[in-house]
């Protein structure tokens, strides 16, 4: 798990920098800076959806992911779990748009670092092989990406490595297990798929264009692989 462990701490790292130089940077150049964020997100989802090799597979996965995710609360589940957190960690902070804020980079930093076929890949090659190149890789992306969340959002986003931590460190763990049930082919659509929240994230967390309840579409990542196998085991793909 040594990939991980440097990834928690370049998230971390990125993160205190960008909560110490935030306070210094002016408001207007903060919603810009998010913007920016914002825009970069969206690209770089809608470039991981264009690998797809058949987007029916996407669109059903997000259809079947967001009614599980609704009937089992994701969404609501995370937000908990940043509100409480901030009542932890935050215990003297009474503005609203405060615990909005960190609730906010929790949630859309979380979402980020942990979507993203590095995220998968690193993780089983870390388990199989001890090989963390790709999560070292990942680790100096995040890590700049947290600088510039926390500097807009706050310490929320620092909190963010514990999910990090479960979901990569899982996956290190579980590795032969994930490589003999995951084709390449399954690993394309999830990625897709994975890209379509993305841009769900950045059209509401970061650009603030519609509300979209992004939280509530990660079963679509289980979900994706689940119907590359079922169309592979009926011949259709």
């Amino acid at each position: 798990m040594v990939g991980t462990i440097i990834n928690v701490a370049a998230v971390i790292i990125g993160g205190f920098l960008g909560v110490f130089f935030g306070g210094k940077i002016p408001e207007r150049f903060r919603h810009t800076i998010t913007a920016g964020l914002g825009l970069f997100t969206l690209a770089y989802g809608l470039q991981m959806f264009f690998d797809t090799n058949n987007a029916l597979i996407v669109l059903g996965s997000l259809i079947m992911g967001a009614v599980v995710g609704e009937l089992i609360g994701i969404e609501e589940g995370l937000k908990h779990l940043g509100v409480w957190l901030e009542s932890k960690f935050q215990k003297n902070v009474e503005d609203e748009n405060e615990q909005a804020r960190f609730v906010k980079g929790f949630m859309t930093a979380s979402l980020l670092f942990c979507i993203g076929p590095m995220a998968i890949l690193g993780s089983i090659q870390d388990g199989l092989t001890g090989d963390f190149q790709t999560l070292a890789v990942k680790s100096v992306l995040d890590g700049f990406a947290s600088l510039a969340f926390a500097s807009t959002l706050g310490v929320g986003t620092i909190f963010s490595v514990l999910p990090l931590f479960v979901y990569q460190g899982g996956i290190t763990l579980l590795a032969a297990q994930v490589q003999s049930v995951m084709s390449e082919t399954m690993m394309i659509e999830m990625s897709a798929t994975g890209g379509v929240i993305l841009m769900g994230i950045a059209i509401s967390g970061l650009l603030e264009i519609k509300k979209i309840r992004a939280g509530s579409f990660l079963p679509a990542l289980v979900i994706a692989p689940f119907l590359v196998w079922i169309l592979t085991l009926i011949g259709v793909i």
